[in-house]
């Protein structure tokens, strides 16, 4: 309606002040009222045939392609939505998973760390148990080996020290008394040497 109004006050306008834009001789004829009509005529023409062209033709593709647009660009806003929400629930998922292997592989190695030990340990007595054994048992073969030799050394001893006397003085002395002298001559001896 407003459109309406105000292209009629213009074309009025024109009519009434055509004394004004009279175009004198070798001036400008739009400027002049006679062609005043028919100019106004075809420019409604124009004007009216490019409004129907575009309001019927090319504006609805445009909207037409807007609203396309702007749909498949709120899909794609919601999809990334989407895809970003599953992401970060698989990396709290992936984080979960990794704390839950830490923890696992963390007991497994406290578990096995303790077994290692427990088997060092049981092992270890078992060693000792063992090392002892052999202990008590060379220090008995070597008691047994201290008082062996000692016998074997007076016994020796007593040989040799008869064989000597004999060879020496060419008569057998009584084997009792080297006895007694080479025993008397052991013990002094045995202290000295076996610290008992």
């Amino acid at each position: 309606m407003i459109k309406k109004i105000f292209f009629q006050s213009i074309f009025f306008n024109f009519f009434f002040l055509k004394e004004v834009f009279s175009a004198e001789s070798g001036g400008m004829p739009q400027l002049d009222p006679e062609f005043w009509i028919s100019q106004i005529f075809w420019l409604t023409i124009t004007f009216g045939i490019l409004y129907v062209v575009l309001s019927k033709f090319i504006l609805p593709k445009i909207s037409s392609n807007l609203e396309l647009r702007k749909s498949q660009i709120q899909e794609n806003i919601e999809a990334a939505e989407k895809q970003r929400e599953s992401s970060e629930a698989k990396l709290r998922e992936y984080e979960e998973i990794i704390l839950k292997s830490k923890i696992e592989a963390k007991n497994f190695f406290k578990n096995a760390r303790e077994k290692v030990i427990k088997d060092i340990n049981a092992k270890k007595e078992i060693l000792d148990k063992q090392i002892d054994e052999e202990i008590s048992s060379a220090e008995k073969e070597i008691e047994t080996l201290k008082n062996v030799a000692a016998e074997k050394i007076n016994k020796i001893a007593i040989e040799t020290s008869s064989d000597l006397i004999k060879k020496l003085i060419g008569t057998e002395i009584n084997n009792s008394s080297i006895s007694a002298i080479v025993d008397d001559l052991s013990k002094k001896n045995k202290d000295k040497y076996y610290g008992s």
